[in-house]
C-alpha cells in the first residue's frame, strides 16, 4: 500500500474511530471559562502554545471521535480537590448538554460507538491525580457514579496513595500504600480504570500486579526513544500489555525528545516493536500546559500523524488500532460497575 497523503488520512479519520486519552481541556472550561464550542486560532508554527489546542470545531477538522477529558487539581491543600474536580466535571456535561447536537457524555465503548455513529463526538471524563480523593473512598464512589472512566494514581506530587515519577515526594522505591492497594481494588469493583501515567516505578508495577483489570498510561513517552523521567520503560510497557492494557503517546514536545510529528511516530513505532500492535493509543496531552510538535499543533491536525504512521509502513488494521481501536479494547474490559447518577 502507498502511503497515504493527508488528504486520504483525513477520509481515512470519517471511517474509524479516533480516540485520544489525555486532553486537560475541562480545567479550562472550569476555571477560565474556556468555550470548547467556539473555534479558537490555531498556533502559528514556532509560536508556543501550552493550551487552548482543543474545541469541537477544531476536533472535527481532525477527524476525531472521542475524548478522554483529564481533570486536575493543584494538591496542596488537599482539601477542595474533590470540590474542583466535580466542577470540571459539571462543566463537561454542561457543555454536551448544550451541545448535544455536536457532543455526547459518554461512559462506556458502546455509548462511543453509537456517538460515533450519531455523528456526535464522545466525550468521556478521567481524572489525574489521586490527590482528588482527599484520602477517602467516599470521594472515589462519588467520581465512579458519575461517569469517570479512569484515574491517574498520582500527578506531580506525593498523596496518600503513592509516589510520582518526578515532583514533590518522589522516591523511587517507595511502593503504594495500603490505602493505594485498597484504592485500586475498590476501582476494580467499581470499574474505573487504572492510569498509570506519572506514578514512580515500584507504584507502577505494584499497581500491575494487583489490579484485575487493564491498565492505561493515558498519556506518556518511551524512554526507548528519549530517556526522561516522565517516561517508561519497556519492561513497563511489555507488564501494562501483557495484561490487555494500552500506552498512550503523549505529544509534548519536552517528553519526546523532538519537535516534529515523526518523533510522535517514533514513539508509537518503539511500542509496537516492544509489546505488539495492541499496545499503543494516542494520548497527546493537549491542553496540558505542553508544546505539541510542528505539523500537530492542535486537535485539527491528527491526520497528520496517521499519514506519518502510514509513511513508515504502518497498514491499515493497524493504524485503527493506534488511533482509537486499542483504547477502545480497554473501556470495553473495564466497563462501569456502578449505577448512573440521574
Amino acid at each position: 500500500m502507498s502511503p497515504m497523503s493527508l488528504e486520504e488520512a483525513r477520509r481515512f479519520h470519517d471511517e474509524v474511530l479516533v480516540l485520544d486519552l489525555h486532553a486537560d481541556t475541562p480545567k479550562l472550561m472550569h476555571w477560565g471559562r474556556f468555550d470548547i464550542s467556539a473555534r479558537h486560532e490555531r498556533r502559528r508554527p514556532r509560536q508556543v502554545s501550552l493550551f487552548g489546542h482543543v474545541d469541537l470545531p477544531r476536533m472535527r477538522d481532525g477527524g476525531m471521535g472521542a475524548q478522554v477529558f483529564g481533570m486536575w487539581t493543584w494538591p496542596y491543600p488537599q482539601r477542595g480537590c474533590a470540590a474542583s474536580i466535580h466542577g470540571q466535571i459539571d462543566a463537561l456535561t454542561a457543555a454536551a448538554d448544550k451541545h448535544g447536537d455536536q457532543m455526547v457524555f459518554c461512559r462506556t465503548g458502546d455509548d462511543v460507538r453509537q456517538a460515533r455513529r450519531e455523528g456526535k463526538i464522545a466525550a468521556l471524563a478521567g481524572i489525574e491525580g489521586g490527590q482528588a480523593l482527599e484520602g477517602t473512598m467516599e470521594h472515589l464512589a462519588a467520581f465512579a457514579l458519575r461517569g469517570v472512566r479512569s484515574l491517574g494514581l498520582v500527578h506531580f506530587t506525593r498523596n496518600a496513595i503513592g509516589s510520582p515519577a518526578f515532583g514533590i515526594g518522589s522516591k523511587d522505591d517507595r511502593g503504594l500504600s495500603e490505602f493505594g492497594r485498597d484504592v485500586v481494588r475498590e476501582m476494580n469493583r467499581l470499574g474505573v480504570i487504572v492510569d498509570l501515567a506519572h506514578i514512580n516505578r515500584a507504584g507502577f508495577f505494584e499497581a500491575v500486579e494487583l489490579s484485575t483489570d487493564p491498565c492505561l498510561v493515558t498519556h506518556t513517552g518511551v524512554s526507548g526513544v528519549h530517556q526522561r523521567w516522565r517516561n517508561i520503560d519497556d519492561e513497563q510497557i511489555r507488564a501494562v500489555a501483557a495484561r490487555g492494557g494500552a500506552v498512550g503517546i503523549i505529544f509534548a514536545t519536552q517528553h519526546i525528545g523532538g519537535n516534529t510529528v515523526e518523533r510522535v511516530a517514533d514513539h508509537i513505532l518503539h511500542v509496537i516493536d516492544v509489546a505488539g500492535e495492541d499496545a499503543p493509543a494516542l494520548g497527546s496531552d493537549f491542553d496540558g500546559f505542553v508544546t505539541p510538535p510542528v505539523g500537530l499543533e492542535d486537535a485539527s491536525m491528527m491526520p497528520a500523524l496517521t499519514a506519518a504512521l502510514s509513511a513508515r509502513g504502518v497498514g491499515l488494521p493497524v493504524l485503527e488500532k493506534i488511533l482509537g481501536g486499542n483504547a477502545l479494547r480497554v473501556l470495553d474490559a473495564v466497563p462501569p460497575r456502578t449505577g448512573v447518577e440521574a
